[in-house]
């Protein structure tokens, strides 16, 4: 019998850079057992440059990224979301619409690699410690045994993993 996979929704506000790169990682580094999508309470209209030059650097899938509203993931054809993870400080504090099934939730607070000023080079370099944390919490998360957990346990474990930090190692 196939696993089932389950559906993870990064959230931030604009969709162009941080929730982008998870969606990005995680689904290929999920392994098939997850399906990433990302959305944002006010999306940009494009996915930011530096992103999406990184992802290609890295020869991560970069096809069908776009930004997109939240209210996609509300309407009745939306895909079923088993987790929903905000990666932005704004996100965290808005109101969220109400999710069918209850999924799981975490915050997974980021800073906005987009809002770096600076060269060039300061620029790449913050998206590519943005994306070094989210590995950092994606690969504990593509390891937790979801089938096993009860909803509780799941949904402190997946808290757990956003507090870590690329730093620490963890």
């Amino acid at each position: 019998m196939a696993e089932r996979v389950y559906n993870v929704l990064f959230l931030c506000t604009g969709n162009s850079a941080r929730s982008i790169l998870a969606e990005a990682l995680l689904n290929h580094s999920g392994r098939g057992r997850f399906r990433a999508y990302s959305a944002g309470s006010f999306p940009r209209g494009e996915v930011n440059p530096f992103a999406l030059d990184l992802l290609h650097r890295l020869d991560l899938p970069t096809e069908g990224l776009r930004t997109k509203s939240w209210d996609e993931f509300a309407q009745p054809e939306a895909p079923a979301l088993d987790f929903i993870i905000t990666v932005c400080d704004n996100a965290a504090g808005e109101v969220c619409p109400i999710w069918p099934g209850h999924p799981v939730t975490a915050h997974w607070g980021l800073p906005d690699p987009a809002a770096v000023q600076g060269t060039e080079a300061d620029k790449v370099a913050a998206f590519r410690e943005t994306l070094r944390a989210l590995e950092h919490r994606i690969r504990p998360f593509v390891e937790l045994p979801v089938a096993s957990l009860d909803r509780l346990k799941l949904q402190d474990r997946v808290r757990e993993i956003g507090q870590t930090s690329a730093s620490d190692g963890r």
